[in-house]
């Protein structure tokens, strides 16, 4: 028999029918007519965890009972209930930075299109090692290349439904790139798993918050930061020639924080350099981190 691997011994939270159960990933089972492997139906949410403490855990709790909202799921769980698993699988982690993903599915039902009665949603959570954007790619930002956005229009509900985003993935990885920028009707909406923003004579410019885009909960951090040390922000809509001329781009996610972008479509960004903007937000970023890891070792996370 193979040996098992720590991934797989990796303690995840399973709800099914209502009933719950702390197991080791190798063991996680989940019936095949759950509607979220049927249909896609279903949301999620990703949370950062510092030193153990969440990041932004309320916003990300408040997105979440949002998109189980949008599609008529009832949230199996008050905040509080969330937080107490949320606490669980990160004291059950090896790691100090962590990754937590919730997942949440209409539940288990025979094979039809309208919404089933009387079922109960099927709840899934995990956490893995978080791992951050390499210091090089700080130093030297990253390469994106473009494409129609060509998905769905409920963009603001974060479905499991990612077929469009994991193609929109791959045009990165094929062409040896960070992220896919999309475009809808000659307008910036973002990328395949990030926010974007754009710089111009010194103001950071962002599309608006509707159901082309997800709201990221970066958006609003990132809001916030600018605000906090003075970088003008405008909302609006961004025309595809305003990025391509831009003087700074810039990616947003709960895996790469905030990211210069340096490159797109085989093109300098500005002078081909992380420029001053970026520099400020990132460094404001660390801090709000910092503030979130203190706030949290007194029972406040944030």
């Amino acid at each position: 028999m193979a040996d098992v691997t720590a991934e797989e011994e990796a303690q995840v939270f399973l709800s099914v029918a209502g009933s719950e159960a702390m197991t080791p990933l190798s063991q996680a089972r989940i019936p095949v007519l759950d509607r979220g492997f049927i249909f896609g139906d279903g949301v999620y949410e990703v949370v950062p965890a510092y030193r153990r403490v969440p990041f932004r855990l309320n916003q990300h709790l408040a997105r979440l009972s949002r998109s189980l909202n949008a599609i008529g799921i009832v949230n199996p769980y008050d905040i509080d209930g969330w937080k107490a698993r949320i606490a669980q699988l990160i004291a059950g982690s090896a790691n100090d930075d962590q990754l937590v993903y919730m997942q949440v599915t209409r539940g288990v039902a025979k094979r039809a299109h309208a919404f089933p009665l009387g079922i109960q949603p099927t709840v899934f959570m995990m956490t893995n090692p978080l791992v951050l954007p390499s210091a090089a790619q700080h130093a030297g930002g990253v390469v994106v290349v473009t494409a129609i956005d060509n998905r769905w229009l409920r963009c603001d509900i974060k479905s499991v439904s990612l077929l469009g985003n994991v193609l929109m993935a791959e045009n990165a990885a094929a062409n040896d790139a960070t992220e896919t920028v999309m475009f809808r009707d000659g307008f910036l909406t973002e990328a395949s798993s990030s926010n974007v923003w754009v710089v111009k004579g010194g103001t950071l410019y962002a599309p608006p918050k509707d159901e082309k885009i997800l709201e990221g909960i970066r958006y609003g951090l990132i809001a916030e930061l600018a605000q906090r040390i003075g970088i003008a922000l405008s909302v609006r809509k961004i025309a595809r020639e305003e990025v391509e001329s831009a003087d700074e781009l810039m990616l947003s996610s709960a895996t790469k924080e905030i990211l210069p972008v340096t490159i797109i479509d085989k093109k300098k960004v500005g002078d081909g350099k992380p420029g001053p903007v970026y520099r400020k937000l990132f460094a404001a970023y660390q801090e709000a981190k910092a503030e979130s890891f203190a706030a949290g070792t007194q029972g406040n996370p944030r």
